[in-house]
């Protein structure tokens, strides 16, 4: 129920809305005096529709919103904060080299820049999709202040996240927040991209233009690749008002484009059954192939002698070669007369074809529909509609095979359901292949009046984490394949170190107790040390191994890439032993020591054994 206004009509809105529907082009959204977004006029605009001649002024091309320097900002503004490991929610924790990681995808993405900077081969998202309903995530930069401290619908009464809320397409900056939400995202992820990785990003119509802006400035508008579009559906919706939208567009990104191999699907019994071997080429099996030029060309133009010496006149724009050319491809036998001299055929072996090139239009009956996909996850939670609308393992897997090397690592920080995991691990099933991924989900509730909740999964973050749980099984029983099924949880969290809100004249006795150690009391070991890869840019995913020496604990992450120890007052044989195997990093707490001169010797220690180990302590 809506309530009254208890004002006078806002003439100038209602102004702005009459030639919104005359000039739509003429209406954007900027930040008024009171720090509230509005819709605006472009006057300039407005003056050149209204005009038959064009109005002086300086242009230029561009593509802006109200808060884009703000999440631009934002990507680049360091964060306090850490990821925590959770091996009771994992997979075969010691040994998998998959990764789900549940938390704010932006700070994620930050906390990832060091440990996988260009090491991810194919990234895919399916991000919200705008529609007025789906869920926005309320970056906190994309508000003014009054926003943040009042909520304004972000959140709810109690302070929370209010992830109920409409991004209404009446609100003033209905497009500002998505581009804003997305841009911040995909300028941090480009990072982590290999010079040969790719991205795919689902998206429909609603935002589709304003994505295509936003990679073409990220990625640079010569990295575009494809529009893919993908029939997601095979049934007709009668409630749509004028047209029964059937299908997405899934944008396709490089990051550097010549550096990424051309794209194959493997070919088919009906992709060769064109090929064949007539005249028993020694070459093999081959089809025929066009000999006309795309283009007209003069000098592409000229006649060809047949061994009868019927003279064949050339098509319309003439010859794909040019004659000398042409005379050499005759003589290779890669392009033969026709029986009756007629004409010219242009052979394709089927030995050169390593692949298909792919269509930019994907069909649902090859690449899997959104029914398909609910039926699956519906398959394996025993009849149960945790999840509306995924997208199928096998739209995934398709650009797996386009994309991906065997040993890939595939990223998706929209995670959802988790479709990336079971894509990757069938795919791996299949193909043999070891690619491994990194997952991001936020713990985004559950409806209370929706299956999933109903059936006991509070978040979609924990539907995912058992969707890849019991896709796994699902796979391994039917395969048989022995690869990697396990994932490693980590979930986002504030810094390990304790926060200083006092300076140092405010402390009093009492509050000095607190500082007898500057970690804070419900961190573990496993915290400090994934903390400490984080800070050395480290992956997570690498073996450790835990061993007592002298009564403490000692952590040796992947060989000697780092090796901790993070009890007190620690031994100088500890330190002794930790030196002579000569690590290339070593971490200690500050409490480590029992004063100055034990640090100073640890120093020393390690100057003797170690000169080149790096050490540092928390």
């Amino acid at each position: 129920m809506d309530k009254m206004r208890m004002e006078s009509v806002d003439l100038t809105a209602r102004n702005v809305d009459r030639l919104e529907e005359l000039f739509p082009n003429c209406i954007t959204e900027r930040v008024g005096d009171d720090g509230r977004p509005r819709k605006s006029v472009r006057f300039d605009i407005l003056r050149q529709m209204l005009s038959e001649d064009a109005v002086g002024g300086h242009e230029a091309y561009e593509f802006n919103w109200v808060g884009k320097k703000a999440a631009i900002a934002e990507a680049n503004r360091p964060i306090r904060k850490t990821l925590r490991p959770c091996p009771e929610e994992s997979v075969n924790w010691d040994e998998t080299e998959n990764l789900y990681i549940e938390g704010d995808n932006l700070d994620v993405l930050k906390l990832l820049q060091e440990s996988y900077l260009g090491m991810v081969k194919i990234i895919y998202i399916d991000p919200p999709y705008n529609t007025g309903h789906d869920f926005v995530y309320p970056d906190s930069f994309i508000m003014d202040n009054e926003e943040y401290n009042e909520g304004m619908g972000y959140y709810d009464e109690e302070g929370n996240i209010n992830y109920k809320r409409e991004n209404s397409i009446s609100a003033g900056r209905f497009h500002s927040d998505w581009c804003s939400m997305m841009y911040s995202r995909l300028l941090l992820a480009r990072n982590l991209l290999r010079q040969d990785g790719v991205i795919f990003i689902s998206i429909d119509d609603n935002e589709l233009e304003n994505l295509k802006k936003i990679c073409e400035e990220i990625f640079g508008a010569s990295n575009f690749i494809a529009n893919v579009v993908w029939k997601h559906t095979q049934q007709s919706k009668n409630d749509e008002l004028f047209f029964s939208r059937q299908y997405n567009h899934t944008l396709v990104y490089a990051v550097n484009k010549p550096s990424v191999a051309r794209f194959y699907f493997e070919r088919t019994e009906e992709d060769n059954r064109n090929y064949g071997n007539p005249d028993k080429d020694t070459k093999g099996p081959w089809r025929s192939g066009d000999v006309r030029s795309p283009n007209y060309r003069r000098t592409l133009c000229y006649d060809i002698t047949a061994p009868n010496g019927n003279v064949i006149k050339p098509p319309e724009n003439g010859w794909r070669w040019s004659e000398e050319s042409l005379k050499e491809k005759i003589a290779t036998g890669e392009i033969k007369f026709k029986e009756d001299n007629s004409g010219i055929i242009r052979k394709i072996y089927l030995k050169d074809q390593p692949g298909r090139t792919p269509e930019n239009l994907w069909e649902g009956q090859r690449f899997g529909t959104t029914r398909q996909a609910t039926a699956v996850i519906k398959e394996l939670f025993d009849g149960v509609q945790v999840f509306d609308t995924p997208k199928p393992h096998e739209l995934i897997e398709a650009m797996l095979q386009l994309a991906s090397d065997e040993d890939s690592i595939v990223m998706d920080f929209f995670a959802g359901s988790g479709t990336t995991a079971h894509a990757v691990m069938d795919f791996n099933a299949h193909d043999g292949g070891k690619r491994k991924y990194i997952l991001v989900q936020l713990a985004q509730p559950c409806a209370e009046t929706s299956a999933a909740y109903k059936a006991g999964y509070l978040t979609v973050s924990e539907i995912c984490k058992e969707r890849i749980r019991r896709a796994g099984k699902k796979i391994k029983q039917e395969t048989k394949a022995n690869i990697d099924y396990g994932f490693r949880v980590l979930k986002l969290d504030d810094s390990n170190m304790r926060d200083v809100y006092y300076s140092a004249d405010d402390y009093n006795q009492d509050m000095l107790v607190m500082l007898e150690s500057n970690i804070k009391d419900d961190r573990r070991d496993l915290d400090l040390l994934f903390g400490c890869l984080l800070e050395w840019g480290l992956p997570l995913s690498n073996p450790y191994s835990s061993e007592i020496i002298d009564g403490y604990m000692v952590h040796t992450y992947n060989d000697k890439d780092l090796i901790a120890c993070f009890d007190n007052h620690i031994s100088q044989r500890v330190v002794e032993t930790i030196a002579r195997r000569k690590p290339f990093r070593a971490v200690f707490r500050d409490s480590s020591f029992a004063d100055s001169p034990s640090k100073i010797n640890i120093g020393e220690i390690f100057r003797l054994f170690a000169p080149d180990t790096r050490v540092k302590v928390l």
